[in-house]
């Protein structure tokens, strides 16, 4: 048996060990401001989608590459908080494709956020 502390996954009563709660620690703030920047991004960018198809106005049109480069960003800072707090695939899949729906960034976002500084809290 291993003597790291045990912990239960909010998305399953299966226990799983937090393998660096330094690493979580530090990845969990790259994380939150990749979130939130993403999310304020995807607005930008259906503001952008609105102004050209809706007004014809293709003023926001350079921004359509800075935004595809933060979310590879974003897909960087879940994967290492990921594999740093053990989730299963499903959920970091699940984290990473919140990043394409306006505004669902933000709230997952904030739940991840509560769950494992929950984690890193009880530990």
């Amino acid at each position: 048996m291993s003597d790291k502390p045990l912990m239960t996954d909010q998305w399953s009563d299966r226990p799983t060990v937090l393998m660096d709660y330094e690493r979580v620690r530090k990845a969990l703030p790259v994380f939150r401001v990749m979130a939130v920047l993403v999310g304020l991004g995807l607005l930008l960018l259906v503001l952008e989608m609105v102004l050209k198809y809706g007004f014809g106005n293709p003023v926001l049109e350079w921004w359509q590459i800075p935004h595809g480069f933060l979310y590879m960003v974003y897909l960087g800072a879940v994967a290492n908080l990921g594999f740093a707090a053990r989730w299963s695939l499903l959920k970091m899949v699940g984290v990473m494709l919140a990043g394409v729906v306006p505004l669902l960034s933000f709230y997952v976002e904030h739940r991840v956020a509560q769950d494992v500084q929950r984690q890193l809290g009880s530990a």
